[in-house]
């Protein structure tokens, strides 16, 4: 297929695909589940309203919203789901209710009674009463005294209640988390709202506004037809899909690898470029928030076997749990990013040969800007989550508390500015380049548009506000994310690697350029419309259930070639002598292959279909596939890229391959072993609790500090000793680049 006809195919795929995702956009506009101005009594008591909820979000927020747990099931593992605890806690008191309401004592009763007064509780619950004429909620007085009762053991939890020290110590949540009972209040209505959108039938249909998530058989929430039939389709579609990819490559295959070979490194006698030479500074940060990010991650995982303590040290009291997993998720993107920021200011001026006035200040200040961002949202997240700013001060300057997303709204928009100023860089530095109508101009334009939609596509993190509607806040948070992630960082990542192999000369530029448009066009026809496989349950319609299942399926279809894509980086190590030079950077790329069809592949399709997801949203398989994939992939394709750049900085030596080599494998296998022998026996465990019991109680402490799974998070440290080994070895190396201890003789 030629390149005019595989434009023509991505554009038809982004565009469509952006038309349906931005209609039924709208349509969770349309049916988001109402806040009523008021939720009564039927005699008449307001028990809150909607402002109420709304500014109990905020608290929820302020606490570290998803750090702390989850609601709808996106969070936090050490917690419980709010709305999952809430909602089987809701049931067991109102059932006592229901049968004192009648001179009874439930669990005194015959089975058979039992059953009526479940049938009496479904009905209570899952009965929608809002009222759109008066815009009310209507609760029976058992269910407003329930409700009551919820509020007091909330408060203790969350304040300082003694009798909750032990609880409170498993779910990692220090005392005095919330410190005015105001607060508390509204997050109870949260809450309570929150776990009505769970329960309550949509109108006019049998399923709940989650499609009857969190699955409790106690009130009658268990999967729908739906469920089972978009899970099937998925599967035919993703069955279907890679026959026809396989059938596709197999008749089109080009031999990418270069048939005349240079005789030595083409990139070795190229002039770093001022510019160029100043991304040096951007690895060294990245160094440092390797190291950081690594400590916090250690912290957080600790708090799963000592919720207030770090070996016998009161650390929660300082560094809450919800901080220290917020600046490890924070600081890996932050870290990632910029290691992909430096790539693109070192490859613009060498692709086009051309350095713009004014580059290296541009550079600089960019630098300074990330700086200012990093270490500016960081102290803010800790000042939110510490109570020390009000509600309006935590969304603007502290913790949004929406995982991934969880830096203050100044801290969003300034890190917007900074993602425009690095793509007026890279355009500055390509202009050259991009107006020659030579072979490379496919894959230049695929390059800026990668970049373009990496700057611009953080901007819909912007399009939600401090009060907006949870389930519109979700849909567009997981424009950032998902779009990021599965979308647009795939399409760079595919063309910045194959554009350095076209530029040392290894493959065919006509060949690589089909390639990846191919490979584009793979990416974004499952990775956009994919989006909505994150949104199954968080008060979605059914629509976007099913376009969920069924395009997210394709993400996992171009990842069956994987292996030939592994196999062909390993051959470009043997081509030529000279190529032994980039061998750790090449193996990085080999290793993020691994890892794309590990982690993003065989962990993110076990819990992509919808039936799956519905018992396994939240639990420790998420940990296992995010922790593969995000580090797996992007993580080490970033380790790959800084060493790209640090070969071209160095030229002129070669390197201490023991060091870089320990760094490399220790990393990967730590990785493996982490995953593997803790955090995947722990999440099967969940799993099976879930589908046997209930969501609720696959997160409850109950089930979770059972001596097995203190076991288990102990076995952690093995692979997360290797892994910080490794990371540790790599800083290590970087550093010696520049005193010496990592260069050994002249090339």
């Amino acid at each position: 297929m030629t390149p005019k006809k595989l434009w023509t195919w991505l554009a038809f795929v982004m565009i469509a695909s952006f038309a349906v995702l931005i209609y039924f956009g709208a349509d969770i506009y349309r049916k988001v589940p109402p806040i009523a101005e008021k939720v009564m009594t039927t005699d008449g008591k307001v028990l809150y309203t909607a402002q109420d909820v709304k500014d109990g979000q905020n608290v929820w927020q302020s606490i570290g919203g998803q750090t702390v747990g989850s609601v709808w099931g996106h969070g936090a593992y050490i917690a419980p789901d709010w709305t999952a605890d809430y909602l089987h806690r809701e049931a067991l008191l109102l059932l006592d209710e229901l049968a004192k309401k009648d001179g009874k004592i439930y669990k005194q009763l015959p089975d058979e009674e039992q059953a009526k007064y479940k049938t009496l509780l479904q009905k209570e619950l899952r009965t929608n009463t809002f009222d759109e004429g008066t815009n009310t909620i209507t609760f029976s007085p058992e269910r407003a005294k329930v409700q009551q009762e919820l509020a007091i053991y909330y408060s203790k939890l969350f304040m300082n209640d003694p009798s909750m020290t032990k609880l409170r110590d498993a779910y990692a949540i220090p005392v005095n988390t919330i410190k005015n009972q105001d607060r508390m209040d509204d997050m109870n209505a949260f809450f309570s709202w929150s776990t009505w959108v769970c329960i309550t039938h949509r109108p006019g249909d049998n399923v709940t506004y989650t499609n009857n998530w969190p699955h409790d058989e106690l009130v009658g929430n268990t999967p729908s037809s739906s469920l089972h039939l978009w899970s099937g389709f998925s599967i035919l579609m993703l069955l279907g899909c890679v026959g026809l990819l396989v059938f596709y490559h197999a008749r089109n295959k080009e031999e990418e690898i270069s048939e005349n070979l240079p005789l030595d490194d083409p990139l070795r006698n190229m002039k770093p470029t001022p510019s160029m030479k100043a991304t040096l500074k951007y690895i060294w940060v990245v160094c440092l928030l390797i190291l950081v990010q690594m400590l916090a991650g250690i912290v957080t995982a600790h708090y799963g076997v000592e919720g207030s303590a770090f070996y016998g040290i009161p650390l929660d009291q300082i560094l809450p749990q919800s901080v220290s997993r917020s600046w490890h998720v924070q600081l890996a993107i932050f870290w990632i990013a910029t290691s992909w920021l430096a790539t693109g200011l070192y490859i613009a001026p060498a692709v086009s040969g051309y350095e713009p006035k004014y580059q290296k200040l541009g550079v600089n200040v960019l630098f300074t800007a990330l700086l200012i961002i990093v270490f500016g949202s960081s102290a803010g997240q800790w000042l939110g989550v510490m109570q020390k700013l009000g509600l309006v001060d935590n969304f603007l300057w502290g913790h949004q508390g929406y995982e991934y997303i969880e830096l203050g709204r100044v801290w969003q928009i300034l890190l917007l500015v900074g993602l425009i100023l690095w793509l007026v860089l890279m355009l500055r530095a390509l202009m050259p380049a991009l107006k020659k109508k030579d072979e490379n101009r496919h894959m230049l334009t695929l390059f800026v548009i990668a970049s373009v939609a990496i700057a611009m596509f953080y901007a819909a993190g912007l399009m939600y506000g401090r009060q907006t509607h949870m389930a519109i806040a979700e849909y567009w948070g997981w424009w950032v994310v998902h779009l990021w992630v599965e979308g647009f960082f795939e399409v760079f990542a595919t063309v910045v690697a194959a554009f350095l192999f076209t530029r040392l000369g290894l493959l065919r530029i006509q060949s690589a350029t089909n390639s990846v448009l191919f490979s584009t066009i793979i990416f974004l026809a499952g990775g956009i419309l994919g989006t909505f496989h994150h949104l199954y349950f968080s008060a979605t319609p059914t629509a976007v259930l099913a376009l969920g299942a069924t395009f997210s399926a394709l993400e996992i279809v171009p990842l069956v070639l994987i292996g030939y894509e592994a196999y062909h980086n390993y051959q470009l190590t043997k081509t030529t002598k000279w190529i032994s030079a980039y061998k750790w950077p090449i193996y990085c790329f080999i290793a993020m292959c691994f890892w794309n069809f590990l982690g993003a592949g065989i962990f993110g399709f076990a819990i992509n279909p919808p039936i799956a997801l519905y018992y396994i949203q939240g639990l420790n398989t998420t940990a296992v596939h995010s922790h593969a994939a995000l580090f797996g992939v992007y993580g080490i394709l970033g380790i790959g890229l800084m060493l790209f750049i640090l070969r071209g900085l160095y030229p002129d030596r070669q390197w201490n391959d023991k060091l870089i080599g320990w760094a490399f494998w220790l990393t990967n296998i730590g990785l493996f072993v982490m995953t593997t022998i803790s955090l995947l026996p722990i999440g099967i465990m969940q799993a099976v609790a879930s589908i046997q019991e209930g969501y609720w109680y696959a997160r409850s402490a109950e089930f979770m500090q059972t001596d097995v799974m203190n076991f288990l998070r102990w076995m952690r440290v093995p692979g997360d000793s290797l892994l910080a080994l490794g990371e540790l070895l790599l800083v290590i190396f970087i550093i010696g680049l520049h005193f010496g201890w990592s260069l050994k003789e002249k090339r």
